[in-house]
């Protein structure tokens, strides 16, 4: 674990708002993308006990999960709320992955939209599967089977994380899916979705009510939006319920009133979503 450094020593100085112990991997090379990408590993409280290993959760947007001077519109949190639920036993290891602003569109995307932009999420996916899963599992007491190995983002993060749950159901066994955006794509995406088999594991999905307050100035406007975004994830849930998932079981939905697109409504909801993917 020569590579990893404590937070502290790759983010010096300043206001940091970081609980627990939190590991850097700073520009893990990716042959995938074509660039490097800076790689967080939260431990949990009890990471030191001798032989244990612990599920794995990979996060997008590494950014916004830990800190809030590093974030882009406010953290999730994960840090305090894994400290906090490891008190009823509820312990895990979250992989952070960077993303690239100018490239976070194209890679959270499986499909392109309808002017072709995106569509380069396989190539993603690949450089978790294939370069930053190995390398975790390799420096951490991780547990490697797909039945303890979630993928969780919110928006596009959301988005992808679904369609890595099924693209890759040997590695993904659990997988969070805040708020998730599928109307990029739209066109290619439900019909895989419809295609795709059923994958035994758990599903977490959300979504506000108002998603689209705060992002749009007309109230009109916005309401329409937030009730276009709301038809969208309950049109998905309800082709998982098709497919075989049971509710309360193999997924867990919910709709929060009022909840808007932002990280704070995403830390809100992510204690359920991890009692839900990680209790056995």
């Amino acid at each position: 674990m020569s590579d990893w450094l404590d937070y502290a020593q790759y983010h010096p100085g300043g206001k940091r708002t970081v609980a627990g112990t939190l590991k850097v991997l700073a520009g893990l090379s990716s042959p995938q993308l074509g660039d490097a990408r800076d790689i967080l590993v939260y431990l949990p409280p009890s990471y030191g006990d001798a032989g244990r290993r612990f599920p794995v959760l990979y996060m997008q947007d590494g950014q916004n999960l830990f800190d809030e001077a590093t974030s882009y519109a406010g953290e999730w949190q994960v840090d305090e709320t894994l400290e906090q639920l490891s008190r009823e036993g509820i312990e895990a290891i979250v992989v952070g992955v960077g993303n690239a602003p100018n490239r976070r569109y194209a890679e959270y995307t499986p499909f392109a939209d309808d002017q072709g932009e995106g569509g380069e999420g396989d190539r993603y996916l690949a450089f978790l599967v294939e370069s930053v899963k190995p390398y975790v599992d390799r420096a951490f007491r991780s547990a490697p089977g797909r039945d303890q190995t979630g993928i969780a983002g919110s928006s596009l993060g959301g988005l992808i994380s679904l369609y890595a749950f099924f693209r890759y159901p040997q590695v993904f066994g659990l997988a969070g899916v805040f708020s998730p955006a599928f109307e990029i794509g739209a066109a290619r995406f439900y019909p895989f979705m419809e295609q795709a088999s059923f994958s035994g594991g758990k599903i977490y999905m959300d979504v506000g009510t108002l998603e689209a307050r705060g992002l749009e100035p007309d109230p009109d406007v916005m309401q329409e939006l937030s009730d276009l975004y709301l038809y969208d994830v309950r049109r998905m849930r309800d082709l998982l319920r098709a497919k075989g998932y049971r509710e309360g079981q193999d997924l867990l939905y919910f709709e929060e009133q009022g909840g808007i697109h932002h990280e704070s409504a995403w830390a809100r909801r992510l204690p359920a979503a991890l009692k839900f993917l990680f209790i056995r």
